[in-house]
Order: structure tokens, then sequence, then C-alpha cells
């Protein structure tokens, strides 16, 4: 018999070994086994807080609005009936990312034959900080990794399909994922574009792409983008408590969709970043330690061979799977615009490096099976090479598994639910609270509307409330506020386009009967409430009071000594995690009443006798929460031994000079041993000189006076 009708000569399927399907799947499960024994309980940092609350209340989550992701998210919320509405989404992200091992493994397996390579590209990948990290987070991030495996499995069954429908086939199968794929994370379109040409021109050159094929694939393209039609929906259904934007016109979707409001193809919005080389340098950097060195030098011999060897069947997918990573490194590191030497902007950049780190494993578990293939050519199939091939692969996946498990274990991790608890349990009755950045906006939303905590607060967005479609959307889901316009801006009046906006000040008036809160500080571009109130510290808070309101130090210590119940440990987190923002602000909460008040006594227009006061308030704070905690911020050094040193300059108080001169000397010089990049430490390590030889001065005065005294 000849060939069927279509085929192409030469062309062969993957390798023929049995259970190479029943062994993903085993491998998926293994990894997913993993991941679940890993899993937060609660909610995470970042936007993981958003994004449930969006899936919970069925609204729109931020530009470009994640649909897909949204949709799974409700689903799950609705079908898992255990562990709490943020643990059941951060089990979805789990098992994503096994699937999207079992799609590596898949991968390297059809194109090798290689058990090995397919468990190296796989496990190396899944269980690497980073992956592993972000694949247990209520994050977008495990289902892109799903579709990168997807994309590319699917495409080496296109590379093996044997006759023109087969072909025909797959590649409808792929243009409706390639849409689907982009109704999750935007970066995957690089892959996305890769991948369509190269299959196009194989389509071309086997003489099998006509028009009609071509408008088939382009209908199934924009069948797989079907789940934006979500958005619109929501938005003019308009019963969620929370929500992005206004999809209900063209241009609403289009904005949201094309992240106008950050910056199309941008990370973050008027952000300066590190340069296109630094971006690079860090991402090599960074393969190296997450992957191993190893991984970096296999995908290299994977390469080397193909080069050598230009007519090696399949050659062609590695110089793709190659282009993909290259184009998607340059491109990425040319609009990655963050400062990555800052820890937290580190942590938001390097989570977009899974996406070449899956590539990388790939092309790793191909190099592992090419080694092994020379090996075999030379020795005559060596069942030593076997065993050299099995043990790598086990060694390597296994030393990702030690040298992670246990920084990944987020399985007792409640940092930032308890700190989204302790700063709702905090509030007044009734209170406004006016929310400005991620960690507390993301935290306390979802606890406020998933949880159901606080109900009777209000949550203000600062930074939504200067969007068009804020008001609009979200005022009449938030009951007992009064908006005086249709939007905040610095200077009231009518914009162009008949919009009526407000100021700060104007808010805070018509809302002056119930208590205002700023979480975490004020919009800077909008002072006009300083004609009327004044910022007194609140925890990681601030509260808005009236000017006309008396402030009483001692009172408000009082008040404010025990407001949160915090018991993690200073610096115990990654600096670049949320765990650490979250930490750090609790801990200078403990400090802030003492240095509000320090502020006050320097500052304010008021007597010599109340500055004394407020200076001895604010010295007595310090020396209390220094005593009471052996480890803890830096600045809380320098703040301490300014403080005494101003109690020194007052002469008239009860505390001893000698003690006050030796806590100054003390706590500069520690601060200055641990805050090298303090561009004033070598003038804080001069004063500590004067101030130390002022010490000794005063010493010797005091043994003469005993000695005379005698």
């Amino acid at each position: 018999m000849g060939p069927p009708p279509g085929s192409r000569p030469g062309r062969q399927r993957g390798p023929q070994r049995p259970g190479a399907g029943g062994f993903a799947g085993a491998l998926g499960a293994a990894v997913a086994a993993a991941y679940a024994a890993t899993l937060p309980p609660s909610v995470p940092g970042g936007d993981s807080g958003e994004l449930i609350t969006a899936a919970y209340e069925l609204g729109v989550a931020h530009p470009p609005g994640y649909p897909l992701f949204t949709l799974l998210a409700k689903l799950v919320i609705g079908l898992f009936p255990f562990g709490s509405i943020a643990y059941r989404v951060n089990l979805l992200c789990g098992l994503l990312g096994a699937a999207a091992a079992s799609l590596l493994y898949y991968t390297v397996f059809r194109l090798s034959g290689s058990y090995a390579g397919g468990i190296l590209a796989a496990g190396v990948f899944s269980f690497s900080r980073l992956t592993w990290q972000w694949s247990i987070t209520a994050e977008v991030f495990s289902l892109n990794n799903l579709f990168v495996g997807l994309l590319m499995a699917l495409t080496v069954h296109f590379e093996e399909a044997a006759t023109a429908k087969e072909r025909s086939k797959i590649s409808k199968v792929g243009a409706f994922c390639c849409g689907l794929s982009l109704c999750n994370q935007h970066t995957i379109v690089l892959y996305v574009l890769c991948i369509v040409l190269w299959v196009l021109l194989q389509l071309f050159k086997g003489k099998e792409l006509s028009f009609g094929h071509l408008l088939k694939l382009g209908l199934c393209f924009l069948a797989g983008l079907l789940p934006y039609l979500y958005l619109p929906a929501s938005s003019y259904l308009h019963r969620a408590r929370w929500t992005w934007g206004d999809q209900t016109t063209f241009q609403g979707f289009l904005t949201h969709f094309l992240r106008e409001e950050y910056g199309t193809f941008s990370l973050a919005k008027s952000e300066a970043g590190s340069s296109m080389r630094e971006m690079l340098l860090s991402q090599v950097t960074h393969m190296k330690t997450e992957l191993s060195f190893t991984v970096p030098a296999l995908a290299i011999v994977a390469w080397l061979r193909t080069a050598m060897q230009a007519k090696q069947e399949k050659s062609s997918m590695i110089w793709l799977f190659t282009g993909m990573l290259c184009i998607y490194s340059l491109f990425f590191a040319w609009r990655a615009n963050l400062d990555i030497t800052k820890p937290l902007f580190m942590g938001v950049v390097e989570r977009f490096w899974m996406q070449s780190n899956a590539v990388a494993a790939v092309l790793a578990g191909l190099g592992l099976a090419s080694l092994v293939s020379v090996g075999n050519t030379v020795l005559e199939n060596s069942r030593v090479l076997q065993c050299v091939e099995w043990l790598s692969a086990a060694a390597l996946v296994t030393s990702q598994i030690y040298a992670n498990y246990s920084i990944c274990d987020q399985s007792r991790n409640y940092v930032v639910d308890k700190f989204a608890r302790n700063l709702l349990s905090s509030m007044p009755p009734d209170a406004i609270i006016l929310l400005r950045g991620d960690l507390p906006g993301n935290s306390l939303r979802y606890l406020h509307y998933c949880e159901g905590m606080r109900p009777d607060v209000t949550l203000v967005d600062q930074e939504m409330m200067t969007y068009e479609w804020y008001l609009p959307k979200m005022a009449k889901h938030l009951p007992g506020i009064s908006f005086p316009g249709r939007r905040w801006n610095p200077v009231e009046g009518i914009l162009p386009d008949g919009t009526l906006t407000f100021n700060l000040h104007h808010f805070l008036k018509v809302n002056k009967h119930k208590e205002a809160f700023a979480c975490i500080g004020l919009n800077e571009g909008d002072s006009t409430w300083r004609k009327s109130y004044s910022l007194w510290p609140w925890g990681s808070c601030d509260k808005l009071v009236s000017s006309v309101t008396v402030f009483n130090p001692g009172e408000w210590i009082h008040l404010t000594r025990s407001i949160y119940n915090w018991t993690e440990d200073y610096g115990r987190f990654d600096p670049s995690s949320w765990e650490a923002v979250a930490n750090e602000e609790m801990w200078q909460a403990r400090m802030k009443t003492a240095f509000f008040i320090f502020d006050l006594a320097e500052t304010a227009s008021v007597s010599a006798d109340i500055k004394s006061q407020l200076y001895t308030f604010a010295y007595n704070s310090y020396k209390e929460i220094i005593n009471s905690h052996k480890n803890h911020p830096v600045n809380w050094h320098k703040n301490y031994a300014i403080a005494c040193e101003r109690m020194l300059r007052l002469h008239k108080v009860d505390v001893d000079p000698e003690v006050l001169l030796s806590e100054t000397v003390k706590h500069f010089l520690l601060y200055t041993e641990k805050a090298e990049d303090d561009p004033q430490r070598a003038d804080i390590l001069q004063a500590a000189k004067h101030l130390k030889k002022e010490l000794q001065g005063l010493r010797k005065m005091n043994k003469d006076r005993k000695r005379l005294a005698v």
C-alpha cells in the first residue's frame, strides 16, 4: 500500500514507547500531591486577594481582566466544599501547575522518547522555588504555565502528524488554544506569534494553506477568545461589589483589554526600570539559580547537536523553542519597566521569567536525551548509560525538592490574612477605610467581601476614585457614603466632558458623620485635607481627625499601644515577599505613635514646656518599645538615639545625662553597623564620635565629683 493521501515523505510519529500518557498522569499526580501539601490556607499577598474577590463576586479583575481564570476560580469556589475560599482557589492553581508539569514531560517524551528527559524537564521546572511558589498561590501564573506546556505539546503533535487531515485538525485545535491562552496572561502572545508563524509556514510549504483553511483557523482562534465576553456581561449586570473598569462600551473594553491604565506592554505605570542589559543578566543568573547550572548547560547541548546535525528529525522543533525563548526574553527585558534592585520589584519581575524557564527546562530534557543518544551510538546501547540518565534526572529533581520544600511550604502561612484581620479588627464601627496599595487593598477586600468580616465598615479605594468609571460603577455598593461628585480630583470643578470632580477635603466634609482612616497613607497629589484635618497614627493606618481636636499624647499612646496582636518575628521573611512587607508594616506600626509625638515636638509651634512634655512622652515610648524587642527594624536605633539626644539637651529632665549620652552613642553605632547604605552614615558616625568624647568627659567629671565628695 502507498502512503496515505496528504502524507509527507519521511515524517514519523513520536516514539511509540508504552505508557507515555499514564506516566505523564502519574507525574502530574505526584506534583499535585506536593503542591497540595504546601498550599497556603488563606489569602496570599499581591494580586491574589483581588483575583479571588473578583471571582467570588463575578466581577472583573485588573487589566486585562483574566476572564478564564475568573470563571475557573468561581467554578471551584462553588464545587470544592472544604477550606477557605482562598484555599480553594490556591488548590485550583496547584492542580493547573501539576497539569503543566505533565504537558512538559509529554512534550519532551514525544520529541525524544526519553522518560528520564521528560522527568527532568517537568521536575526541575515544577519544583524550582519560583514555579512552586507561584503554583500554589491564587495567581494567573500556573494557568499560563499550563498553556505554555499545552502549546508546545500541540506543536509537537502537529510536527509528527502523518496526514494533511490530521495536521488540519491539530492546527484548528491549536488555533483555539492560542486564543484561549490570551484570555489569561498576555505575555504568552509572543509564544503564540512564534508558533502561529511556524505552523502557517509548514502548511504553506506542504501546499496545505488555502484561503478556506486560513479562515477556519482564524475562526477557531476567535472562538478561543470567547471568554472575554464575560467582561462586558459582568459590567452590564453591575452586581459585583468589587470590579475593575467599565466594559459596557467598546472603548472601555479596549482600554481594559490593552491594559492602558497600566501602560500597554509595560508592567507598571510611570515607573523607571532597570536597563535591558541588567534585566537580561539578572534573568540568566536567576535561571542558573532556579533551575541549577545543569539545565542551561543541557539546553546548550540540545542546540549544539541540532546545529551539527541539521537534518536531524524534528530539529525544527528545537529551533522553534529556542526562538520562542530568545524573543520572549529580549522583549520582556525591553518592556519590564521596574527597578529590580528593589527586592519587592524583583519579586514582581521574576514571576514572568517562569515562561522562559519552562522552555529552557524542555530544551534541557532534550539535551539529556541527546547526550544519551550520542553515548549509545558510541557504546552500542549500554545499559550503564540508561542508568546514568535516570540517576541524573532523579538527582536533579530530588535536589530541587530538597532545596525548596521548606521554603515553599506555605501550609502554615497566615501572615497576610493576620495582617488584614488586624487592620479590620482595629477599626471602630461604621468607619470609612481609604485604601491605598496592593497589600491592604487586596487583602482587606478579600476578608470583607469573601469572608464577610466587618460588614459595617466601608472600603473606598483611593486610586480607583481617580478613574472615571469607579464611582458610576461602585457608588451603589458603598451605602452610607456620600460622594460630592463623580470623580476624585485635587482641583474641584467640571471637566471638559462634564464630569463633576471633588477633592479629599470635600469628601471628608460630607462624610463627617463617619470616622475616616487612610490605609496605608494618602494620595500625595491631594493635600486639600490639610485645611481642616490632621493625620494621627492608628497602627499601620492613620486616622483623619479634625484640626480643632486637641491631641493628648498620653491618651493616644495608651489607645494605640496594643492596637494589633502581632507575633511574627522581625526579619524572618524573604525581602521580596509580600509577607515581608506585611511584617514590616506591623513592626513599624509599634513605633508610629512615638515617632508622631517626636515629630510634633520638632515641628509644632508650642511653648517650651509643651515641647519638653512631648519629647519626654516620645522618649519614654521609644525606650519601652526598644527594650521590649531584641530584634527589630534598624531605623528604631536611629530614632531612639535622636530621642535620647533631644532629652539630653532639655536639661530639666529626671533622666541621668550619662545614661542618655550612653544610649545615644550605643544606638547610633548600632544603626551605622546595620544601615551601611544610609547616605548620612558618615555624618552619624562623626556625631557619635563627638558624643562619645562628651560622654567620656561627663564620666570623668562625675568620677571627680564623687572623689571630692568622699
